[in-house]
């Protein structure tokens, strides 16, 4: 009995809330929220960046100390004081421990705010797409709204032809509201972030092949070598005879 009586209410309430939306003005709120979370995003990385920030100037501290306290442990045994190297020394162990697990702490501290900058960078276009797509939704529901009056006053008119055109507009109205409604349910699929990555590695890859470019193109870096060309061979022509004579000659003969 409880169990009906509590499926009554919800569905009561459900039919109430229903009947209360507005498609448009949900589609708005969406935008809004979107673009709030921006300003929200930026905070986070920011405070993750700040995180990075600080262990990095402590794992220089470290590396600083240790520089000092080994000069003073070098000095100490130069000068024959063992008792005042060893507690330099001393020192120095709980500075490299302490270095040690700074650079631990610093390396998954840079991991994160590499992740959150991917995180961001997939909101973004995220964004860009569901608000594109709320944008095209709200045109669409203008447009149909519009037919929608269109029907209403051809729905006064009782003549046949105008009945035939007043059920073409319907079956448009009904064509048009079927396909914004599949638009809010793609606009609500996952993120398909392998996709993205290729997307993004195929960018890459193309400025890479860019920026090679621009460097051959400035001289900063030397072309792909090509095969010698084979050196050019001197023909020499043969000796004349020596039985062919100069035309001096054999004038000379002759006139002998």
């Amino acid at each position: 009995m409880w169990k009906r009586f509590s499926r009554l209410i919800k569905s009561l309430f459900g039919g109430a809330i229903s009947a209360m939306e507005d498609p448009r003005l949900i589609l708005e709120q969406n935008m809004r929220e979107l673009n709030d979370q921006v300003p929200k995003m930026n905070e986070n990385i920011a405070t993750v960046k700040a995180n990075v920030m600080l262990l990095q100037k402590e794992h220089r501290k470290y590396t600083t100390e240790q520089t000092s306290l080994t000069s003073k442990i070098k000095a100490a045994i130069q000068a024959g004081r063992d008792d005042i190297a060893q507690r330099y020394a001393v020192q120095l162990q709980g500075v490299k421990e302490a270095q040690a697990r700074t650079g631990e702490q610093l390396q998954f501290a840079e991991q994160a705010y590499d992740k959150a900058l991917q995180v961001k960078k997939a909101f973004m276009r995220e964004r860009e797409k569901k608000i594109g797509e709320a944008k095209e939704a709200l045109r669409a529901h203008e447009r149909a709204k519009w037919q929608a009056k269109i029907a209403d006053t051809l729905e006064q008119f009782e003549v046949a032809g105008v009945d035939s055109t007043h059920d073409e507009m319907v079956r448009r109205v009904n064509e048009q509201s079927a396909k914004n409604e599949a638009r809010m349910e793609m606009a609500l699929d996952s993120i398909d972030t392998e996709a993205m990555q290729i997307e993004e590695d195929a960018q890459e890859l193309q400025a890479a092949e860019l920026v090679k470019q621009f460097k051959l193109e400035m001289g900063m870096s030397e072309p792909p070598a090509r095969e010698a060309a084979p050196a050019p061979q001197l023909q020499i022509p043969d000796e004349p005879a020596a039985s062919e004579e100069a035309p001096a000659e054999r004038d000379r003969t002759r006139t002998e």
